[in-house]
């Protein structure tokens, strides 16, 4: 008897580890694909690895300016092989901590064909970039630009007064936004309509 129910219990233990296995490995193959959105996420919430905060026109408003100011410095950059000149109008700023601000950038397409860019940044010092909130930025969606072809982007942007309350961040005295542009998938873009009507 004893021999005729080991079998089954054996079946049932295979089975239950099998089940537990495939589990697991559907398990990690999800926070595998969850892994990017999941860190992304991270990053904005923290401000790690220099990633900014993005505010809406009723957060902005709601904060309070200071009599405190801070030095920013813009930095731009292009990859290794796209042909665009891409530069700050300024280098430098001072601006009041909890006021709104603007920047421009000047981008041009020194090419003869379309190209579709992507800008990535950053902020440094790392520590800061939780408390450097866009509120409108080109760095939000592709830039499209036709041969020859030059622009003025802005980056509406504030520094939250929160950040005088952070001792890591005591000895701050400027931050620097940093943007590169990359160019995208050309299959995949779509030309901006540059006209008054598309805005």
């Amino acid at each position: 008897m004893a021999a005729a129910g080991a079998p089954m219990i054996s079946r049932r233990s295979n089975r239950r580890v099998a089940f537990i296995a495939l589990s697991m490995a559907l398990l990690m193959l999800g926070l595998g694909y969850a892994s990017v959105p999941l860190y992304r996420i991270f990053c904005q919430v923290t401000g790690y690895g220099g990633t900014t905060q993005r505010a809406d026109e009723a957060k902005a408003a709601g904060i309070q300016v200071t009599d405190k100011t801070m030095s920013i410095r813009f930095d731009a950059n292009v990859e290794r092989d796209m042909p665009w000149e891409f530069k700050p109008l300024q280098r430098t700023d001072t601006v009041t901590i909890g006021e709104r601000d603007m920047a421009l950038f000047w981008a041009k397409n020194d090419s003869d064909k379309v190209i579709t860019g992507t800008a990535s940044f950053n902020v440094e010092p790392e520590q800061a970039a939780r408390y450097f909130n866009k509120i409108q930025c080109f760095c939000f969606t592709e830039q499209t630009l036709q041969p020859g072809e030059a622009v003025k982007m802005p980056v509406i942007y504030y520094v939250d007064p929160a950040i005088l309350d952070d001792p890591d961040n005591k000895d701050v005295e400027q931050i620097t936004l940093s943007y590169t542009f990359h160019v995208t998938d050309v299959s995949d873009a779509k030309t901006l309509d540059h006209s008054p009507a598309g805005g």
